[in-house]
């Protein structure tokens, strides 16, 4: 192929990847909603979709040939890696071998739920990147039964030995149950902020990434990730952390809990 036969028009890419009808998509260029390169797009560019970075309201477009995205819920006991020394089972073991895929981000040995696994490298730096903010709601069993004030606490942030953490989303589901969603990528966070006020963690499950959940997935399954779910994890990347405020410290990208 050509340089010039690797271009095609803007509208019939996103299209084929499933923001809708040609005319649809013509319709987002029109209204300033496209951008290529971080430049606004006219009706009538032409890109090469394996290079050119495409956003749609301010969120990234999957647009280059032969990506894929999937849902994965984690077990117990796997490991958020490719490859494991120790001979220990893997998320990327559960996996056709081709295409390489990689888990975006990571859950520690004993945590379970969902990941995304993608061979997207462009969203995948999205969705760890410190100051995207991404949400990720985890179900936890601890030990005790957190009174209202240390609901709150969590709620406001805790002192670790990293630094205060930010404002958080905690609520009681049940006795000894919480539900904690947290913006942050700091290792083993939910652990330590339960730790810290006194009710270690017995059990850890994440049940959403950015808005995306599926409750019906049984541990070790995966699916593919729709366009729309696509475009919510989009949204997601580009104003969830406009909801808990700006962070005042530097983070690590997300590392495990």
């Amino acid at each position: 192929m050509t340089e010039e036969q690797a271009f095609e028009r803007l509208q019939k890419v996103l299209a084929r990847v499933g923001y809708g009808s040609r005319r649809v998509c013509e319709n987002l260029i029109e209204d300033g909603r496209v951008t290529i390169n971080g430049v606004v797009a006219t009706l009538g560019d032409k890109i090469d979709p394996s290079t050119a970075r495409i956003e749609v309201d301010g969120g990234l477009a999957p647009v280059a040939p032969g990506l894929v995205h999937y849902l994965f819920n984690k077990p117990a006991g796997v490991v958020t890696t490719a490859l494991d020394p120790q001979g220990r089972s893997t998320v990327v073991s559960y996996f056709p071998e081709t295409p390489r895929i990689f888990p975006v981000g990571r859950l520690d040995l004993q945590t379970e739920g969902l990941l995304i696994v993608t061979n997207d490298g462009a969203l995948a730096h999205d969705l760890m990147h410190p100051s995207k903010g991404v949400d990720k709601e985890y179900l936890v069993a601890v030990t005790g039964d957190p009174s209202p004030a240390t609901i709150r606490r969590l709620r406001e942030g805790v002192d670790l030995e990293d630094g205060r953490t930010a404002p958080a989303k905690v609520s009681r589901v049940a006795e000894g149950v919480l539900r904690i969603t947290i913006h942050e990528g700091r290792n083993r966070q939910v652990r330590r902020m339960c730790d810290e006020v006194g009710h270690p963690v017995q059990r850890l499950v994440r049940t959403r990434i950015g808005g995306i959940g599926d409750a019906s997935l049984k541990p070790g399954e995966f699916r593919t990730l729709t366009i729309k779910e696509l475009q919510r994890l989009a949204g997601a990347i580009s104003s969830s952390s406009e909801s808990y405020g700006q962070v005042d410290r530097p983070v690590e990208p997300e590392v495990g809990n």
